[in-house]
Formats: structure tokens, sequence, C-alpha cells
């Protein structure tokens, strides 16, 4: 599925990459190769294949001046080259020797490498004969610190669980089975898991996970995933909300097939995303208590289907007039909103494949965001997107949005007039809180139409190291 990191003092054999710069000491390693090196530096080339004896060896040429987010991705971008060479040569293993100054380089490339590795073949009889054979990328007398390997490893395995969640189909993937997914993933990673049944959800009055479910021959479920170190840092939990819609065909106001409906077992990419949040903290042994509400079920068109129309009432009581059963995403997470009161919350944050209106506003390459939480959040987000290249954009909460989400005969309704679509399901959201709370709206990078170099067609697993990295970073 990916590779290991690991801190090694000697070469293994295998995949030799020696990362440099124009600035770094190289010429003490790779002497003999100094005019190509050099020929390589001028022309400024990327990769040289360079003969060692009866064996080859590869040099990666990097600028050590990280002075942007494009200047870390380029290393990323690096690393997805070297995959494909070492993959070629159906390599088990690459030995890295950063010749750079910075260990931050192998950081980067270790990321973009490991993210490379994914495949998603166990439903296919040929895949032990068409999977890569890479399992280790081991730093060669590195600087690199244990921790950092740990946290790499953690991110790894994470966003790649991510992915895979994501990418199984609905005849593998019920809202049963991925709270059975969850449960097996805590006993692996070292969180704690809570499944609520369909008659707990039903006593609790979750109307909106509920309405979804009424078409569906499955039942819904809400996971609670909790990692609660003995010494965190923050004495409120941070709580991860994610959408867990395993499958949407739209229920009644039925989505198009072609791009539109055969893409939808991605519409639990928000659950996927937190899950593998919570698993990444927890391998990581972040010092950070967090809580992930999972709320899960199918959109079905069946005839006891929830319909255009009707009201249903909430968790907390509102009265919601459901003008089109495609907006259903937005009713799971009203319900898990309001439950993640009862937690007294320092912080919420909640992800979603909500709105195709986000996927016009900044297309694959960034999530949408808005919320009530402090500036200084908003912003410290922003520089976890940047560092992670996994880019988040503000939109505004105006008073004027929510005009839009009124209902003459209900409290609300879950449209609104269908401009600017991304801020009026947040303005719908925000109903639902009172705590500091941010919105990510992940429609457009976690299910991509093509690969774009480490991120494969189909699950990205964006999000999983954005937020790994916000709350590692937070204050």
């Amino acid at each position: 599925m990916g590779v290991i990191f690991k801190k090694v003092k000697e070469s293994k054999a295998g995949f030799d990459l020696y990362l440099l710069s124009a600035k770094s000491a190289w010429k003490s390693v790779l002497s003999e190769y100094k005019a190509s090196i050099e020929a390589g530096i001028e022309k400024k080339r990327q990769v040289l294949t360079l003969a060692k004896g009866d064996r080859l060896i590869y040099v990666g040429i990097v600028s050590e001046e990280l002075k942007s987010a494009e200047d870390s991705e380029a290393i990323r971008n690096l690393a997805h080259s070297v995959f494909n060479m070492a993959k070629a040569e159906e390599s088990k293993r690459v030995n890295l020797h950063n010749l750079c100054k910075s260990n931050e380089i192998s950081a980067l490339f270790a990321e973009g490498f490991g993210l490379s590795t994914y495949e998603f073949l166990h439903h296919r009889k040929d895949q032990e004969k068409v999977a890569h054979q890479l399992e280790e990328l081991c730093f060669v007398d590195d600087a690199i610190s244990a921790k950092k390997i740990k946290e790499l490893n953690a991110q790894l395995d994470a966003t790649m669980w991510a992915r895979d969640l994501v990418n199984e189909p609905l005849s593998h993937m019920t809202a049963m089975d991925l709270a059975k997914a969850f449960e097996a993933k805590g006993k692996q990673s070292g969180f704690s898991v809570d499944v609520l049944s369909k008659k707990k959800i039903q006593s609790l009055k979750m109307g909106g996970l509920l309405a979804v479910n009424k078409g569906s021959i499955d039942p819904p479920t809400f996971s609670i995933l909790e990692w609660k170190p003995k010494k965190a840092r923050n004495k409120k939990p941070v709580v991860l909300v994610g959408k867990g819609v395993v499958y949407d065909t739209g229920g009644l106001s039925l989505k198009p097939t072609p791009n539109s409906m055969d893409l939808m077992k991605s519409d639990m990419a928000g659950a996927a995303m937190m899950a593998g949040v919570i698993s990444a903290v927890a391998q990581a042994d972040l010092d950070v208590h967090v809580i992930a509400l999972i709320p899960a079920s199918d959109n079905r068109p069946s005839g006891n289907a929830y319909v255009p129309g009707d009201i249903i009432t909430m968790f907390d009581g509102t009265t919601v007039e459901v003008l089109n059963t495609d907006a259903e995403g937005r009713l799971l997470l009203a319900d898990a909103l309001s439950y993640a009161k009862k937690y007294d919350p320092q912080l919420v944050f909640d992800a979603a494949t909500l709105t195709g209106a986000a996927v016009r506003a900044v297309g694959t390459f960034a999530s949408a965001i808005m919320g009530t939480a402090d500036k200084k959040v908003i912003e410290q987000l922003q520089e976890s997107g940047e560092r992670t290249y996994e880019r988040v954009v503000p939109f505004p909460l105006w008073a004027d949005y929510g005009k839009e989400m009124k209902s003459a005969i209900a409290d609300l309704n879950n449209l609104g007039s269908g401009l600017a679509g991304q801020i009026t399901a947040g303005k719908f959201l925000e109903h639902f809180t009172d705590y500091p709370w941010v919105h990510i709206d992940i429609a457009g990078p976690s299910f991509l139409p093509s690969a774009n170099t480490y991120r494969p067609k189909g699950a990205s697993g964006v999000g999983v190291r954005l937020l790994f990295d916000f709350l590692k970073n937070m204050k």
C-alpha cells in the first residue's frame, strides 16, 4: 500500500538517490561525478542518472531556498518523479542520501515519495503482478529526528487509509462498514471508537441523519472517535465533524449519472479525512485531545425516502424545510455540530464534500473555508495549508447570506437561492454552532478526475496532513 520510512547508518541494497543543491557540500562525496553534476545544475536538470561501477546512482537537484509553498512542493514533485524511476527498476527500497544542509529537504522528499506509492488494487485479480515492489525509504546517516520520522509514517499511513475508505464503492462501504473500519483502525492506532446504532440515533432524535437515511435499506451510524493523551495541552477538546454520506444518489432529487452520481462513493471524504486525522494524531502520539464525530448514511430514492417539501426536526429542535433532497450533507452535519456542544469544545472543524459551488469557486486546487473562529485560527489554518500544500481559501459569512436560508413555514430551508452556494451552506451550518468553528468544503480537491503528481486519480486523502499540521502547531 505504501512505504515505511526508517533511518539507517549505511546504505542497503536498492535504489540510491543523492539529494543536493548548487550550494551544498556534495563534491567530497560525489567527486568522481563533478563535471556531470555541475553540468546538470547549469542546465537545471532535476534528476541525473550516473554509472557507479556495475550499478546506477541517481542525483536529485533541488533548491534549498524554501521561500514559498511552491518551493517545498517542487521537492515533493521531484520525489514523485524518483518514485516512478524506482518503480520501473522494481526496487524494494530507496536509500536517500541528503547532502543538503537542511533535513527539511529529506522530510519534504519523503512526503512526496510516500504519497506517490499509493495504489488501490485489492479488487483486481492481477494485483500482485501490477503492484509496485517498494517497501522502504531509508534515510541514510541523516540528521532527521526519530520524532519526525514517526510523524511522517503516521501521516502517510492515515492519508493512505483515508484514500482507501473513499475509493471503496458502496458495495463494500456502507455506513456499517465505515463504522467497522473505524473500530479496526482504532485498535491499530490507539484511539477509542463508540458507534451509536440506529436505535440510539432515534432516541437522540437526530432528525437530519434519520431523514437522509429514510430511503436506505441500510441503517445509519454515528461514530465517536477519541484520542485523549494523559497530558493534553488543550483543556477543552478540539472536535472534528466529518460528512459520512457513503453514497449519494441525490435522493428523490436524483443526480445525473455521468460526472456526477458515478463519483458519489466519494461523498464521505469528509468522514475519511477526520478519521484519518485522529489516526495520524494517535500514531504520532501528539499531546492534543481530539474527538471526531462521524454521522453516516447513504442517500437513496426509495418509496419511503424523504421528499422535497418535507419538514424535519433536527437534533437541537430546529425545523428545516427540505427543498432539495440532494442538499443532504448539511443535514447530517447539523446534527453532529449540535451534538458537539456537549463537549464544550475549544474549537470545532467540520469537513465535507458539500457543494459544487466550492469546486466552481476554487477548483481542485484548494478547499473553501469559513467560520466563526478567531482570525488567528483562520490564519494558522492557512499557514498549515501552505506548509502541506493543501491550501484553503477563506470566504465570508455575512448575515446577508443567512436570509436566503429562512423558510416561511419552518425555521430554515436546506437550499438557499443557488448563488454562492458554498457560503449559504456554511450559513446553514453556522446556525447549529455556539463555539469557535471552521467549515472546510473539500468538494474540489478530495476526488480527482486525473492524477496530479503524488495525488492519484480518485481519492486524494486531502485534509489529513492539513489538520495534523494545524493540531501539531496549535497554540
